[in-house]
């Protein structure tokens, strides 16, 4: 399968597949003329390597989790990397799920205090918190 077909499938750009060969994420196979030759099994390797980066995992991390999918061989230093990313993604899921509580309050303190309410009241008559204030503590 051809390079634009590969990125098609998996969802990317022919430059960012060109980008995973230099970092040796992805090998082609060579064709006749030199032509790169990719599988099936490259395209979920290319989307496997989409995930990775999307949860935030860098290429030399990636490197060295990508030859277990490979060989299906562990070693210990194998599975510790693995652990420490999956401990890494599920305090980055703890703290997006933290920041998205946060805005929803905002969102809810924003219906409370709209533009037109406080048009309506004096400035001096005004008394309260502001935004900044809420968002270090957590409450208005």
């Amino acid at each position: 399968m051809r390079i634009g077909k590969v990125a098609e499938r998996a969802g990317v750009s022919v430059r960012a597949l060109r980008y995973y060969e230099e970092q040796g994420l992805v090998v082609a196979a060579r064709g006749a003329g030199g032509q790169r030759d990719y599988s099936d099994s490259d395209v979920e390797r290319v989307k496997f390597i989409q995930l990775l980066y999307a949860a935030g995992l860098p290429s030399k991390a990636i490197l060295h989790i990508l030859p277990f999918l490979d060989t299906l061989v562990a070693t210990p230093e194998m599975t510790q990397r693995l652990t420490e990313e999956r401990d890494r993604i599920q305090a980055r899921l703890h703290d997006l799920t933290r920041a998205r509580d946060r805005l929803d309050e905002l969102i809810s303190l924003a219906a409370q205090y709209t533009e037109s309410s406080t048009a309506q009241c004096p400035p001096r008559a005004r008394s309260r918190p502001t935004g900044a204030s809420y968002i270090a503590t957590g409450s208005p």
